[in-house]
């Protein structure tokens, strides 16, 4: 039997069929907690930013017009949700900390994991300077940035999260990685190698 598309989960889901939005809800779970980590740099409250958009999307399901594909509404759910707890916090933390879980996942992503200590160090280093970069972006840049670049969106699909045009998208993402990439140069990790955001 071939499994059903999010739409028709959507709709069943819409009719009443709880099962169907949990298969959503398991299809995307992880998709969405990485989203929250990356902005949030906190895995606790990624994970109540992840509930909290299941829940919402449950609730808003007669809202849900269709005209969008359905994890893209899910992920402007959860990309308002990140961005509300950005906002209501009452400090901000200076730089990425030694222990921030983005960085094992930087380190994960690009199989930096050689066992060369040195090379190991050097690639934690790395990845604690390009998060602080992407820290240091505005709100809009960073939050483009993460959906395109981490979470492998494509331009059509970040503009219909973030509810603008595709060419902005498509500006957003080369203005952020042209000051990641002064960021990263200013911090002595200049282009050697292609570890271009």
């Amino acid at each position: 039997m071939p499994q059903k598309t999010d739409r028709e989960l959507f709709e069943a889901a819409r009719q009443g069929d709880a099962e169907a939005f949990g298969v959503l809800v398991r299809r995307h779970q992880k998709r969405i907690f990485r989203l929250a980590v990356h902005m949030l740099k906190d895995p606790a409250e990624a994970e109540d930013v992840t509930q909290d958009t299941f829940v919402r999307a449950y609730g808003a399901l007669a809202r849900f017009d269709g005209r969008s594909e359905p994890f893209t509404w899910i992920y402007r759910i959860a990309v308002n949700l990140s961005l509300n707890a950005i906002r209501s916090r009452k400090s901000r933390r200076a730089g990425p900390a030694a222990d921030d879980p983005r960085i094992e996942g930087q380190l994960v992503d690009r199989n930096a994991t050689s066992g060369d200590p040195a090379g190991s160090a050097s690639d934690r280093q790395l990845a604690a300077a390009l998060l602080d970069g992407i820290d240091s972006l505005s709100e809009t840049l960073r939050t483009t940035l993460i959906l395109v670049a981490v979470e492998g969106l494509s331009h059509g699909q970040a503009a219909e999260i973030l509810g603008c045009p595709e060419g902005t998208i498509a500006w957003r993402v080369h203005e952020a990685r042209r000051k990641l990439r002064l960021h990263l140069n200013e911090h002595g990790h200049g282009s050697e190698g292609g570890n271009d955001p």
